[in-house]
C-alpha cells in the first residue's frame, strides 16, 4: 500500500536515477550497438557473399559459422567469450568481448538477409547484365546489390532496433550498459521493480526513436530509387 512517504521516496529515487541509467545508455549501450552493428553487417555481406559463392569450401564455412551462432544462445557465446576463454589463457575485458560477440552474433543473423535480398533478385536482371557485357562482380555492384539493399533495408533496421535491447545481455559479463546500472542502483535502494521499470521506459525510449528513424530512411530511399 502506498502513502504519501513512500511515494516520494520512490519519485525521488526514479528522478536521481534516470541520468545515470541514460549516462550508461549513451556512454556503453548506444556506442557498442552502433560499433557491433556495423561489424556485424561487413561480416554479413563477406559471409553472404561466401553462401553463394560457387566455391564449395568458402560456402561450406560460411553455412558452419552461421550454424553456429544462429544456434546457440547469445548469452552462452558471451559466457564462452568473457567466463570461458580465460581457463584456455585468452582474457578479453568485457566491453572487447561484448563487441567480439554481439559482432559475430549479429554478422550470422544479417547474413541470412543480405543473402535472401540478393536472391530476391530475378535471374532476368543478372542475364541482362551478362548480354551487355557485365562480368558477375559488375552485375554484382550496379545492378543486384542496390535492388538488394531496398529489399534489405526494413528487416535489417529491425535488426538493430533488436540489438539495442539484446545489449542489456552484456549486464552478464560486466559492462555497465543501462542494464547494468539499474541493477547496481537497484540493489543500493532495494527498490528493483520501480528501477527495472525506468530502465524498460529508457529502453523504448531509445526502441522509439529508432523505429522513427528507420521509417524515415526508409521512404527517403524509397524515394531515391524512384527517382
Amino acid at each position: 500500500m502506498f502513502t504519501s512517504d513512500r511515494s516520494e521516496h520512490i519519485i525521488g529515487i526514479l528522478r536521481d536515477s534516470f541520468f545515470p541509467i541514460l549516462q550508461a545508455g549513451l556512454y556503453f549501450t548506444i556506442p557498442l550497438t552502433l560499433i557491433t552493428f556495423v561489424l556485424g553487417l561487413i561480416l554479413a555481406f563477406l559471409t553472404a557473399l561466401a553462401r553463394i559463392s560457387d566455391i564449395k569450401i568458402v560456402d561450406y564455412i560460411a553455412r558452419f559459422y552461421v550454424w553456429i551462432f544462429r544456434g546457440t544462445p547469445l548469452i552462452v557465446q558471451l559466457f564462452i567469450l568473457f567466463y570461458g576463454f580465460p581457463s584456455i589463457g585468452i582474457t578479453l575485458n568485457p566491453f572487447p568481448a561484448a563487441i567480439i560477440g554481439f559482432t559475430l552474433n549479429v554478422g550470422a543473423y544479417a547474413s541470412e538477409i543480405f543473402r535472401a535480398s540478393i536472391l530476391s533478385i530475378p535471374k532476368g536482371q543478372w542475364e541482362a547484365a551478362f548480354s551487355i557485357g557485365m562480368t558477375k562482380s559488375q552485375a554484382m555492384k550496379r545492378i543486384v546489390l542496390p535492388q538488394a539493399m531496398r529489399v534489405s533495408v526494413p528487416p535489417l533496421g529491425n535488426s538493430f532496433i533488436s540489438l539495442v535491447k539484446d545489449t542489456s545481455l552484456a549486464a552478464t559479463i560486466t559492462v555497465t550498459e543501462m542494464f547494468q546500472k539499474g541493477q547496481q542502483i537497484a540493489a543500493a535502494t532495494y527498490e528493483p521493480l520501480w528501477l527495472y521499470i525506468e530502465v524498460a521506459f529508457i529502453y523504448l525510449i531509445f526502441s522509439t526513436v529508432l523505429s522513427y528513424a528507420q521509417s524515415a530512411l526508409e521512404k527517403r530511399y524509397n524515394r531515391s530509387i524512384a527517382k
